[in-house]
């Protein structure tokens, strides 16, 4: 059975990654790609649907240490046993050809026994593929795909698994790499571990270097920036929104979804908080992402999709998985790949607005992008969409959307005006601005609660009204700004830290499911800005140190905290935590 979700930790090469709990097991890996079947999927399943599990043989069954090294992606793992101690490190190098996957395991004092057991099952835990030995070489193939482990130790098959037994004293080692290679190809060349080793720690070295924040959360800020890093797809700019799929926002629900594809608002979003802290390559790769994603094609902009462009991301049921905890159905692909979401023109309008402002060169192609883009919108803002959150019930004119959609004309005219190109085009942004912005406020505003509301005429409240002074529609001193964030407060609270929006649970929501979730943690970050945006910096200072003592022993988030429970729940690691956890820190400065 898959552990806690905070359990985990995160290791990848910039095109996948695995999962790895503290019983030393990875249960979740995608190969080649973040979002290629899964080879071992015992995160949303059992045993039976693929694993790699190395730890002492005798016990105990966690490791009772575990720390990143310095500011890199390579985790230790650490087991105090009756016979001495063994560190297991796990990573994955920034790769050239083919994605490994190396695990070492080290004797640190005593004679430990060790046992390693490997299931490879690919199509996501559905297929067991032909495994031989060829020339000292372990190769498992099942169709187009092909796995190559390669060890210095013994190793025997059993029941369909892989293991290695041996014992290790003091400064002894047993190394181990997982290969993978189109099965059509000769076999991928082996690899000098140790060598490895060092230039994965020396690119995370190099990359963490450049980063500019230095104040009182660094540790945090550094480990949140290294996660979203990893979680880019480096060969095309991409970013996806999360490694996983199907982890879900209330267990035993159905609210399971896949992220390992590229949201423009996600993307946008984290491309700002890497620009905000000394980051532009990445800013520079996104963009050139976005003009091959969108291509001359802006009418048909899609809210997301994959990491190399693709826009065809059909969502289907895994049926032979039981999904995480029972949570089921299990999906891959996303089919919210097809909704109208008016706000992601705002934030890919914003990002765009920030790299340019931030040094990255001005294009002709990104100019003809923005204004393709902003055209498409001013026929389009006055429809009703599905929001933000991906609702799967009928469409509504929701504020934040409203809002975004004034933000995508707020910034086209300051990049204008920054370039002193007066005119009709400044005339034109200029005044679908105040058409909006008045439209917001007359139709968004609730005058009786003092608050803004989740979509026009409605009663309900949405957490992502707090990014209303963070975008500068209004601004923080504007009583309505506190109006609204007093009613979030009162009324989407859960255990301290704020739900997106109400779910029924006995019926079906405002998004057209039934069930609940749990407190989503950028919202929480997103309130915290607010406070400190309206003058509570002591109040903001509070919750966000409360959200801090919610990340693992590692230093990850997922997507939502389950109050009751007190533990984890969503998709893991999400990059929107890991944005709000910088934003935080930047908002609040020293």
């Amino acid at each position: 059975m898959a552990g806690r979700i905070e359990d985990y930790a995160l290791v990848g090469d910039m095109q996948t990654a695995a999962l790895v709990g503290r019983d030393g097991s990875v249960d979740w890996l995608c190969l080649p790609r973040f979002d290629s079947p899964a080879v071992f999927c015992g995160l949303l399943g059992d045993d039976a649907n693929g694993f790699w599990r190395i730890a002492p043989a005798g016990g105990p069954a966690h490791a009772v240490r575990r720390r990143y090294r310095g500011g890199s992606l390579i985790l230790e793992s650490e087991w105090d046993t009756r016979d001495g101690t063994v560190r297991l490190t796990d990573f994955m190098p920034p790769r050239g050809r083919a994605p490994r996957l190396v695990r070492i395991v080290e004797g640190v004092c005593g004679r430990v026994a060790v046992r390693s057991a490997l299931r490879m099952r690919f199509s996501y835990g559905r297929v067991v593929p032909w495994a031989r030995k060829t020339a000292g070489r372990l190769a498992a193939v099942a169709g187009p795909d092909s796995l190559w482990l390669d060890t210095d130790v013994e190793t025997h098959g059993s029941d369909l698994t892989t293991y290695s037994d041996f014992t290790l004293g003091p400064g002894e080692q047993a190394a181990f790499t997982l290969s993978w290679q189109a099965s059509h190809l000769p076999p991928p060349p082996q690899r000098d571990v140790a060598a490895a080793l060092r230039a994965t720690d020396g690119f995370w070295a190099d990359w963490v270097g450049r980063c500019t924040y230095d104040g009182p959360w660094r540790d945090a800020v550094v480990r949140s920036l290294i996660t979203l890093k990893a979680l880019t797809y480096r060969p095309t700019g991409g970013v996806v929104a999360a490694p996983t799929a199907s982890l879900p926002e209330e267990l035993g629900g159905v609210r399971n979804w896949d992220y390992r594809y590229t949201w423009l608002r996600d993307a946008a979003l984290t491309l700002s908080v890497l620009l905000n802290t000394g980051y532009r390559e990445e800013a520079e790769a996104w963009r050139s992402w976005l003009l091959r994603a969108v291509a001359g094609d802006p009418q048909n902009l899609q809210i997301m999709y994959g990491v190399a462009g693709e826009r065809e991301l059909p969502e289907a049921e895994l049926l032979w998985l039981p999904g995480y905890e029972g949570s089921a159905p299990v999906r891959v692909g996303n089919a919210a790949a097809g909704q109208f979401q008016l706000d992601v023109f705002g934030e890919v309008m914003d990002a765009l607005y920030l790299g340019e402002r931030s040094g990255l060169p001005p294009t002709d192609d990104i100019g003809l992008l923005r204004h393709k883009l902003m055209n498409h919108l001013e026929t389009r803002w006055r429809e009703p969409d599905e929001g933000i959150w991906e609702i799967r019930g009928p469409r509504r004119h929701f504020v934040h959307s409203k809002v975004m959609a004034w933000v995508a004309a707020d910034r086209i005219v300051r990049l204008l005006e920054r370039h002193d190109r007066a005119g009709h085009a400044v005339r034109r942004w200029q005044s679908l601005r105040e058409t909006i912005h008045r439209e917001v406020c007359a139709l968004g505003w609730d005058p009786q609660r003092r608050t803004f509301t989740q979509s026009y005429g409605s009663k309900e409240l949405d957490a992502s009204l707090l990014l209303i002074p963070q975008v500068g529609f209004l601004p923080p001193d504007d009583p309505r700004v506190a109006g609204t964030v007093e009613a979030i407060r009162r009324e989407l609270l859960q255990g301290g830290f704020v739900a997106r929006y109400p779910t029924r649970h006995s019926e079906i929501g405002v998004d057209g499911l039934p069930g609940g979730e749990g407190a989503f943690l950028v919202c929480s970050f997103w309130l915290a800005d607010a406070l400190a945006a309206i003058g509570r910096r002591d109040e903001a200072r509070e919750l966000f140190e409360r959200l801090l003592a919610l990340r693992n022993d590692v230093g990850l988030l997922a997507e939502e905290w389950d109050c009751r429970a007190g533990r984890q729940l969503g998709n893991f690691p999400q990059a929107f935590s890991h944005i709000g956890l910088v934003n935080t820190a930047l908002a609040l400065g020293g």
